[in-house]
């Protein structure tokens, strides 16, 4: 799961970050080969799984904004037994301990803010040893070319990226794809 997580983003460096039913299905009709699930609920999650499985993409389902799961290991077993995922995204240290037990591919999601939650970042991506991270907002450069310099897992940055110059900056600071909801984005 790695390697092809790792392969695939640096061939195709922009994710889907998805948050409804619309925004899946123009997704599925793009290039894009990764896909970041950032909603659902627990009766629909194999089928939109499946859905995106089929249509030969990569899924990470952020397992902290789905409805219906608790945030805990019988959340992780249950995916883990029931669906065919490719990872899980979360911001919870104590999920990506459990999640890495259990063989999965884990992105660790980040909000930093200020330089306490910079310093923080690291601190716990050294401990918790997430398989790749995603920064949120996006469109701090600086701070992503810290984090790539301190740590050496792949990273997704996300949020706030809607000029073609904002992704160029940020893989150039060393980031090594960009999550987006945007759609006209996707097509680049």
């Amino acid at each position: 799961m790695k390697i092809k997580f790792n392969e695939v983003i640096q061939e195709n460096p922009i994710v889907a970050a998805i948050k409804d039913e619309k925004d899946l299905e123009l997704a599925l009709k793009t290039d894009i080969e990764i896909i970041f699930l950032l909603s659902g609920e627990i009766l629909t999650l194999k089928e939109t799984v499946e859905k995106i499985k089929a249509a030969n993409k990569l899924v990470y389902v952020h397992i902290d904004l789905i409805n219906g799961l608790s945030r805990d290991k019988y959340a992780l077993e249950y995916i883990k037994k029931t669906m065919n995922v490719d990872g899980i995204i979360t911001t919870k240290s104590n999920l990506v301990k459990i999640a890495k037990e259990m063989n999965f591919f884990v992105v660790q999601r980040f909000f930093i803010f200020d330089s306490i939650s910079l310093k923080k970042a690291i601190k716990i991506i050294r401990v918790s040893k997430p398989d790749a991270i995603e920064i949120l907002p996006g469109v701090i450069p600086k701070v992503i070319e810290q984090i790539s310099k301190k740590v050496k897992v792949p990273i997704v940055t996300g949020g706030l990226i809607d000029q073609k110059d904002e992704i160029y900056k940020v893989l150039n600071a060393g980031a090594d794809g960009i999550s987006t909801t945007d759609k006209k984005m996707w097509e680049m």
